[in-house]
């Protein structure tokens, strides 16, 4: 199954949070704005997305996913433009 090696545990989003770097921001999203993350842990790289909610003081991840190559620059920060 693919899902194990895609996998990001709630420790590696925690732990990472000092390497965050906003890559898209979704300031119009449906319900929340909402922000992607690239960070790494322990030399991998991965995406959050997060939904933030200012009125509420809080901040909710909606996903976290490993970037797939074909999808993004060899910066893991950069999307690729569509075909």
């Amino acid at each position: 199954m693919r899902l194990k090696g895609r996998f990001i545990t709630r420790e590696e989003i925690v732990v990472s949070v000092e390497r965050y770097e906003i890559i898209e921001e979704y300031p119009g999203d449906k319900y929340l704005p909402s922000y992607l993350i690239y960070s790494q842990h322990q030399g991998r790289a991965f995406h959050v997305l997060f939904a933030a909610d200012m009125e509420g003081d809080n901040v909710r991840v909606v996903t976290a996913y490993r970037p797939n190559p074909s999808e993004w620059e060899a910066d893991l920060k950069t999307r690729r433009p569509s075909p």
